[in-house]
């Protein structure tokens, strides 16, 4: 007797799903936004903790300025660690930067538009310096960087002569105190910023749609419709909301704004670039990329002196906010930066690692810092707590490897 074989049609994007499909949906969703799932329930935390100090526009704002350049640098560290290197010195070279613009602009009374550029120029040479040493000498990341921090946290005080410079020219302070300016009027709520985060939101879900669209054409898996929706109703909620937030105060800082932009280049480069699969390639396979025909001394070099530039621009950031440099500037910053990386989702071993992820640790790093300091808990415990965070993000990621 002859069998017939019926198949069963597939169900459309968007239909609704039987629950096994949905559950591996869902699964899928959690795996790729659980990390944005974790900010928001250690905001959610620390606003309930803190009786609401938490979310005040006056301390959001605060939360940006004093994570600014955290996310500025873990940018550049993301690069360093999935091109499998580690950067030890960025604190150093942010504190020795942040001196050399204080003296230039200061005590020489250099403008601020030609120091800043012979800053990040400096910052781009020491990048280049201790580049040179690990990808053309193939000495190791680990130990060329701590020379690097001895040797910069030793040059910031000479330079500084153990004594703080400042007040900066008001110009340069913008960069980290200014906020954009009112286009629209002078109301209560801050129109101008306000439109900008509702731009950002719907900016948003116009690339993920073109993403999804461009899967879809290519026959790949892109998921429930009404899970995509979901999820950009969640973040662009998120975005206008913060940004209403921020604009009940002085706006939106223009830190914020500069943060934004290298976000948005970062992400492109990464992702849609050959310096960025280069950079994926290297670090998950350096023999593999150099049979292959890519020049991994190379890539490697780029990398730490993207690092150099980018630590150059947290230094100044860090300095403009302040209002001065001091010799103690950037220390510390070199963990905090590191396990936003790792907090991320990059891998100790190279190869693996998003930007937006990068970004993401750097917040639930600058949430904890905030929060725990309005609970009052004190800077040793702060320190064990982040470092438990840093620990755990690492066995996480081992796990999943050695589970694969």
């Amino acid at each position: 007797m002859e069998m017939t074989t019926l198949s069963t049609p597939a169900a459309p994007t968007g239909a609704l799903l039987p629950n096994g499909d949905f559950s591996g949906a869902l699964k899928r969703g959690f795996q790729d936004y659980g990390l944005m799932i974790s900010l928001i329930l250690i905001m959610a935390f620390f606003q309930w903790s803190t009786g609401g100090v938490l979310m005040q526009s006056l301390n959001l704002t605060n939360l940006v300025l004093q994570n600014s350049y955290i996310v500025i640098m873990a940018l550049g560290m993301l690069m360093v660690i999935v091109a499998g290197h580690i950067d030890l010195s960025v604190g150093s070279i942010a504190g020795f930067v942040g001196a050399l613009a204080a003296v230039l602009m200061v005590n020489y009374r250099l403008d601020p538009v030609t120091a800043t550029l012979l800053c990040v120029a400096a910052g781009a040479l020491i990048g280049a310096a201790q580049g040179y040493w690990v990808a053309f000498w193939h000495m190791p990341s680990f130990i060329v960087t701590l020379a690097g921090m001895l040797v910069f946290r030793g040059l910031t005080i000479v330079v500084l002569e153990g004594q703080s410079i400042g007040p900066f020219p008001a110009g340069f302070s913008l960069l980290s105190a200014g906020f954009i300016p009112e286009l629209l009027g002078t109301t209560p709520l801050r129109l101008t910023s306000m439109l900008l985060g509702c731009l950002v939101g719907a900016c948003f879900f116009v690339l993920d749609w073109r993403q999804r669209g461009n899967a879809k054409k290519h026959g790949l898996h892109t998921g429930p419709v009404y899970l995509f929706v979901l999820k950009n109703a969640i973040l662009a909620g998120m975005v206008v909301g913060l940004s209403a937030i921020l604009a009940s105060y002085r706006g939106m800082p223009t830190v914020l704004v500069v943060m934004g932009l290298l976000i948005a280049v970062y992400t492109f480069v990464m992702n849609r670039t050959t310096m960025g699969r280069r950079v994926y390639a290297v670090g998950g396979n350096a023999k593999a990329a150099r049979l292959s025909g890519v020049r991994t001394e190379r890539v490697v070099f780029y990398t730490f002196v993207n690092m150099g530039v980018l630590a150059a621009l947290a230094g100044m950031v860090f300095a403009a906010r302040l209002n001065s440099a001091t010799p103690k500037a950037g220390t510390g910053f070199e963990l905090d930066v590191i396990a936003a990386c790792f907090i991320g989702g990059a891998s100790a071993s190279g190869g693996v690692g998003k930007v937006m992820g990068a970004v993401v640790g750097a917040f639930i790093m600058g949430v904890m810092n905030n929060g725990m300091s309005i609970m009052g808990i004190g800077v040793d415990y702060q320190q064990i707590i982040k470092g438990l965070v840093l620990l755990a993000a690492v066995f996480f990621d081992v796990y999943n490897k050695n589970k694969a």
